[in-house]
């Protein structure tokens, strides 16, 4: 396995130059202290859990040292939040440290967050705070885990530096990877300022970078906007799947590569109500729950605009109008696959609509639902008003099933009895900061392995109480 010292650094975004970034070193936290670690994170770097334990890490995570070839970056870029155009954007609270080479010859961007402010921190601190920090550490574990793609977290380290939001806090640090950083809003960020030698390079870089692939095609830069388009719907199919709401769909938190990135006001639903917001601060609903489709697609069509230099209009525009589908037909096939249902059929949108609308109607909870149905539970009845109505839908259900029983095999793997529930981050949260990290670490553990249950651990498959129902959650949280 790789030591910490021997990690190799070949920073290719760096290499870009000033118009990309700015060179920022990390403004460190004082007497940190390691609140949690990933040992499936490390791994990606090649490195092993000896490592973890040892002070280095803690240090280098809280920007106290810092590698002699790491090139810390604060990136540039643009975006539509809540369907305006913002024109200037970038890392405000975060840094690119470097790219790590891992010993299979893959790309990881090292990415801290909280590190202090830039000159695109728009009067801000730069810093993040502990709830934020563990939240989204729990939530880039926990997603994959399902098999949502995503950006995951080594660890979160916090300081006694004191950050003022609602309340005084402590500062904290999450150390982000992800094969690349590069969001929509980068390739807007150049489109908008008219600077279209940058945006060519820009595009040529990410087709070298994370699509190779796409430059055998005979159009490389169509190739990869169809892939994009591709891995975003099935994500947010994904999302979709899982109950799982992101909250914040600007354009400037939508990666280049189709994965779940830049946690904030994000939920997993409790009973199932399509139109949940969990953002505080969308007021007018733009990132609901069941809005989640359209808002990539819309999405993806501003970045088909960023691209309109290098591609066809009504070239793109097809493109744009097969977006939809893309998304529809992985959402059913993943429900399909939740429900026992083999292969496809005319009437299976129609029945799982008939099913989530019995769960609405009986505020029925998503999670514990589908996998009591998944377990042939037959207190699965008792978790809808109208049993009349819900045993008529298991029957056509049943019948749907017999087509073909080999389909039955798989359904526990796809239908966890752990989600990451707010009110689960929250008490964690709540132990943290008493400096009581176990919660944290404990249940980072069980969501490692979602799909089973765990002896001991039912609470964490129960429903959540009232009080933690339907939380609203705001950016800094």
């Amino acid at each position: 396995m790789t030591t910490l010292a021997d990690l190799q650094f070949d920073n290719r975004f760096a290499r870009l130059g000033d118009t990309f970034s700015t060179r920022v070193v990390p403004d460190p936290l004082a007497n940190p202290q390691l609140v949690v670690a990933s040992t499936d994170a490390a791994a990606l770097l090649g490195l092993d859990s000896a490592q973890m334990e040892l002070p280095l890490f803690t240090e280098l995570f809280a920007g106290q040292q810092i590698w002699k070839d790491a090139d810390p970056r604060a990136m540039v870029y643009s975006g539509h939040q809540f369907g305006v155009y913002n024109p200037q954007l970038g890392d405000g609270r975060g840094l690119l440290l470097g790219e790590v080479v891992n010993p299979a010859g893959e790309h990881w961007d090292l990415h801290l967050k909280g590190a202090g402010s830039t000159p695109f921190s728009r009067m801000g601190d730069g810093r993040a705070v502990l709830r934020s920090s563990i939240r989204e550490f729990l939530a880039s574990e926990a997603l994959p885990a399902l098999g949502i793609p995503s950006s995951r977290a080594l660890c979160v380290t916090v300081g006694d530096n004191p950050v003022r939001r609602e309340r005084m806090e402590r500062a904290a640090m999450l150390l982000r990877l992800a094969p690349s950083h590069i969001r929509f809003g980068h390739f807007e960020f150049f489109y908008y300022t008219d600077q279209t030698d940058e945006l060519r390079r820009l595009i040529d870089f990410t087709l070298q970078t994370c699509y190779p692939e796409c430059q055998r095609e005979t159009d490389p830069v169509l190739a990869m906007f169809r892939e994009v388009a591709r891995r975003t719907m099935h994500m947010v199919a994904r999302w979709q799947a899982h109950g799982f709401c992101h909250g914040v769909m600007n354009t400037d938190n939508m990666s280049i590569l189709g994965i779940t990135f830049d946690f904030g006001p994000y939920a997993f639903l409790d009973d199932y109500d399509p139109g949940y917001i969990c953002n505080h601060s969308d007021h007018a609903g733009r990132y609901a729950f069941n809005r989640q489709p359209m808002i990539a697609h819309w999405n993806l069509a501003c970045l088909a605009q960023a691209l309109v230099p290098f591609i066809d209009v009504e070239t793109l525009k097809a493109e744009i109008g097969e977006v939809m589908p893309l998304y529809q037909a992985e959402y059913q096939r993943l429900m399909n696959a939740r429900l026992g249902w083999a292969g496809e059929q005319a009437e299976d949108a129609a029945l799982l609509d008939e099913l989530l609308a019995l769960m609405q109607s009986s505020a029925s909870d998503y999670h514990i639902t589908l996998r009591l149905l998944a377990e042939d539970d037959p207190t699965t009845r008792d978790h809808f008003i109208d049993r009349e109505a819900f045993d008529e839908w298991l029957a056509r259900h049943q019948a749907r099933q017999a087509m073909d029983p080999a389909a039955l095999a798989g359904r526990l793997a796809c239908n966890p009895v752990y989600v990451l529930r707010n009110y689960l981050a929250q008490q964690a949260i709540s132990a943290a900061e008493q400096n009581d990290f176990s919660e944290v670490r404990r249940l980072h553990q069980i969501l490692r392995q979602p799909f089973a249950r765990q002896p001991g651990q039912e609470a964490y498959a129960a429903p959540a109480p009232d009080w933690g129902r339907r939380l609203e959650i705001s950016c800094s949280s």
